[in-house]
């Protein structure tokens, strides 16, 4: 049997490259979708993933045309997408009060347009074939919210709000559509913070430590998986146990 399509949105990142590099592991052929402005990210994405069954592809997901041709352009090339990880997701912090309509739409469109964008076209194609996974990567904002994140809050809960309705409506197509919401991991972004705000985190964090990338793409890869049949509409939390001490 030919390997299985898989595409990472947000695929170039610190999370999204683990997650490549854990589906490739798997015996996937992986697609690393994401915007492809910068050449030396681009170029540090290939030499981590080198020697797997990983490529890049540039990908705007705000975008609901170039969506549609992506998946289109993936339908003809390889019979389709068999695995959506949809993990393209950006911030622009700050409280209600000071937030312009371009800080709000900014994440929205990403972070939540960007799933319709990609499932709208993609799901279709995975019923028809009786079998598909989906996963949406959300996080413990989501759940919790965030002081200085209304947008961003707003687009994880709404994630996973899509998450279970299009769970049902795919439940007997062979398709499954779960969202992960993990907690503060050691990403680049986590790691620019001051060293003292960081450490106030991990002080809440039950485990004592911040999550790792590795982590949060075993998850996504045990969700992928083609035995993991019984398992949509769901959430699961990874996060050291931080949504506990809320």
């Amino acid at each position: 049997m030919s390997k299985r399509v898989a595409v990472v949105t947000g695929g170039i990142g610190g999370l999204g490259t683990e997650i490549c590099k854990a589906l490739a592991s798997a015996g996937r052929s992986v697609i690393a979708a994401d915007l492809g402005g910068n050449q030396a990210r681009v170029a540090q994405f290939e030499r981590d993933v080198d020697g797997l069954d990983v490529r890049f592809e540039a990908l705007d997901v705000a975008d609901f045309d170039a969506c549609k041709a992506f998946v289109d352009g993936l339908q003809d090339a390889a019979g389709g997408i068999d695995i959506l990880v949809n993990g393209a997701g950006i911030t622009r912090d700050t409280t209600l009060r000071k937030m312009d309509r371009v800080q709000w739409d900014a994440v929205l469109n990403v972070n939540l347009d960007g799933v319709f964008n990609m499932c709208r076209h993609a799901v279709d194609g995975m019923a028809e074939r009786g079998f598909g996974r989906v996963v949406n990567i959300s996080s413990v904002n989501g759940q919790t919210g965030q002081f200085g994140q209304t947008n961003y809050s707003a687009a994880k809960a709404g994630m996973h709000g899509f998450t279970m309705a299009l769970a049902r409506e795919v439940a007997r197509k062979g398709v499954t559509v779960n969202s992960v919401s993990p907690g503060y991991c050691e990403t680049a972004l986590v790691m620019a913070m001051p060293e003292g705000i960081r450490q106030g985190i991990i002080e809440k964090v039950p485990v004592g430590r911040l999550g790792r990338p590795d982590e949060i793409a075993r998850t996504v890869a045990f969700l992928t998986a083609d035995d993991a049949g019984f398992i949509t509409g769901a959430n699961i939390p990874v996060n050291g146990g931080l949504f506990m001490s809320f």
